[in-house]
């Protein structure tokens, strides 16, 4: 039988959400990471007395570009924060014209572009391979949809989040190509975020907030940064109660996760126990010694 736990949650807050109304007990406390400096401290706190954990994917203050966030540390601080579930907010482009600016999608599935970022906590030493088929946890992408549906957002469930490097934006061709594959939104920020939470065996789901069309629109040159950042501004405040409705819907998490991401490393490494190595079996204390405690380097 599987057994319920409380879980804590996990926001990775993107552009316009830098913070969560309504905590109580909140403290912003630094966690350190093997793997570099995290974009921000975490805030603790309670939400109805479900624990939750905030951390600024670009930093207060809008510190860090999508290329140059610290996506490694930022996980492995959540999970060593107790986090089991990660929701992640992003801000990002429609390429369709049934996603409007001020929709919400909840994507289920990525085309990852990025080229310039650390992609794993594996490698020399200790080498890992991760199911990616499925990279969101359907339990948390159906307590989602439900929690949009009682805040009456209007939201797509499921499609497809193409993440680019950036930091600038598409070529009119490269949109173009984006929308011929099917993708629903295009963003810089949920890869490697959502590779590094399966492999931290963290549930993970998105939410992505469309602030504009991408440039295949034959209306984007007319749209204002002003008007960009009026959506992404009520967009925020959407997701804030959004999550508030989602909370109770999540108060209790029963383990094993049917879909596995809580313990997707059982089938993972290759690297024979006699050749792991030790510091690198260190680093991934956190992330992976559920499975490496026994190694022997």
């Amino acid at each position: 039988m599987a057994q319920a736990v409380q879980p804590v949650i996990g926001i990775i807050g993107g552009s316009g959400l830098y913070d969560i109304d309504g905590l109580s007990g909140k403290r912003w406390e630094k966690v350190e990471s093997p793997f570099g400096e995290p974009s921000d401290a975490l805030l603790f706190g309670d939400l109805d007395g479900q624990p939750l954990v905030f951390l600024p994917r670009h930093g207060r203050g809008h510190r860090l570009s999508p290329t140059h966030v610290n996506y490694r540390a930022n996980i492995d601080a959540l999970k060593r924060a107790g986090v089991t579930d990660i929701l992640s907010v992003s801000a990002v482009g429609s390429l369709k014209e049934n996603l409007p600016p001020g929709k919400f999608v909840l994507v289920d599935q990525f085309i990852d572009r990025t080229f310039a970022r650390e992609k794993t906590f594996f490698g020399a030493g200790v080498v890992g391979h991760v199911s990616m088929a499925h990279p969101v946890c359907g339990r948390l992408l159906d307590r989602l949809a439900e929690a949009a549906g009682q805040q009456k957002i209007d939201h797509q469930r499921g499609g497809t989040y193409l993440a680019m490097e950036g930091p600038q934006f598409s070529t009119k061709a490269e949109s173009k190509l984006y929308r011929s594959w099917g993708c629903d939104v295009i963003g810089m920020t949920n890869m490697p975020e959502a590779k590094l939470a399966r492999e931290a065996e963290i549930c993970y789901a998105s939410i992505s907030m469309v602030t504009d069309y991408d440039c295949w629109h034959p209306d984007h040159d007319h749209v204002t940064v002003e008007q960009v950042v009026q959506v992404l501004m009520n967009n925020a405040e959407k997701a804030r109660g959004l999550i508030k409705a989602l909370v109770p819907l999540l108060a209790e998490r029963h383990m094993p996760c049917e879909q596995g991401c809580d313990r997707v490393l059982d089938t993972a490494l290759i690297t024979h126990p006699e050749a792991r190595d030790a510091a690198h079996i260190e680093r991934l204390d956190a992330v992976a010694g559920r499975v490496l405690k026994d190694s022997k380097a």
